[in-house]
């Protein structure tokens, strides 16, 4: 574990820049980039125009670690280079911006209000080259649809589980039990959630710590008790299908909770747009996500 890098995710002000679409959400991402889906022939032109869109981000003047602290990056973007450099290099060394991979391989289907992760067979191959590519740590995403108690409680004890084994290999893994905003029992399940999670952080040793990524409560500050837990390095929130603003105001009002957003962040960005045009939509996305994010 790099200790710099830890040190700065416990302490530093910022937010993570989730940069960490897959196959299935690409081609939304790319849609509202302006790329509709007779530009590409194939997955990896897709991926190809994908990256592209990156890397424009990341080598963008206003995208660096003043604002900045992590990136989490899909895998084909760890195995591609920014600028001519690796990935996860270009933004440690030349951004100041701590690297993260998103892990899992998807979701199952729906049982009892949740979708739990897929399995990851390949996990440790996978870790492997994270390790050799200079991953700070990793993230993987379960859903929860509704305040099911048992389902709940499989997500978490599933993520825990997973997470424990990244730890063991010196990586910090963010957990993500995103609870879906269109739950009509959302602040149900978040409670539950809640609870869940505090029981299984008795399990992480502080010295092998995690990262909590969770949805905006409907109640404000919820999670301050897992914000100040020793074996949490830091809650980072997901936009969730909100819109940069109202995910902003929500954030804004949750002490001590950082963002993690993909959609927002890239929100009004446009391949049409000019240099120029690029940077200073972006500035203004990554402020007010940055203001959002140091209450």
């Amino acid at each position: 574990m790099n200790r710099e890098q830890l040190q700065r995710a416990r302490t530093g002000a910022g937010f993570l820049a989730a940069l960490d679409q897959s196959g299935g959400s690409t081609p939304k991402a790319l849609s509202l980039y302006g790329v509709s889906s007779d530009a590409w022939s194939s997955e990896a032109e897709m991926f190809d125009i994908m990256h592209a869109m990156r890397s424009r981000m990341m080598t963008s003047p206003v995208f660096d670690g003043s604002r900045i602290l992590g990136a989490i990056l899909f895998e084909m973007t760890m195995d591609r280079e920014v600028d001519g450099v690796p990935s996860a290099q270009f933004l440690w060394e030349r951004k100041s911006i701590i690297p993260f991979l998103k892990v899992d391989k998807g979701l199952e289907d729906e049982v009892d209000g949740v979708q739990v992760m897929k399995p990851m067979p390949d996990l440790n191959a996978l870790l492997d080259r994270a390790i050799d590519a200079g991953i700070f740590g990793t993230k993987m995403r379960s859903v929860i649809k509704h305040a099911d108690t048992g389902g709940i409680q499989r997500v978490v004890e599933q993520q825990v589980r997973v997470g424990l084994d990244i730890c063991a290999r010196g990586l910090v893994p963010i957990i993500e039990p995103e609870v879906d905003i269109h739950a009509t029992d959302k602040a149900d399940a978040e409670d539950i959630l809640h609870r869940a999670l505090l029981d299984a952080l008795a399990e992480v040793n502080p010295d092998a710590p995690v990262m909590l990524k969770l949805t905006i409560p409907n109640v404000d500050n919820l999670y301050s008790d897992l914000v100040a837990h020793p074996a949490v390095v830091r809650v980072v929130a997901l936009s969730g299908g909100y819109e940069r603003a109202d995910a902003n105001e929500r954030l804004s009002r949750n002490m001590g909770m950082i963002a993690s957003f993909s959609r927002a962040l890239t929100e009004g960005l446009s391949v049409a747009q000019s240099d120029e045009e690029f940077n200073s939509v972006l500035d203004a996305s990554i402020e007010g996500i940055f203001q959002a994010s140091i209450t």
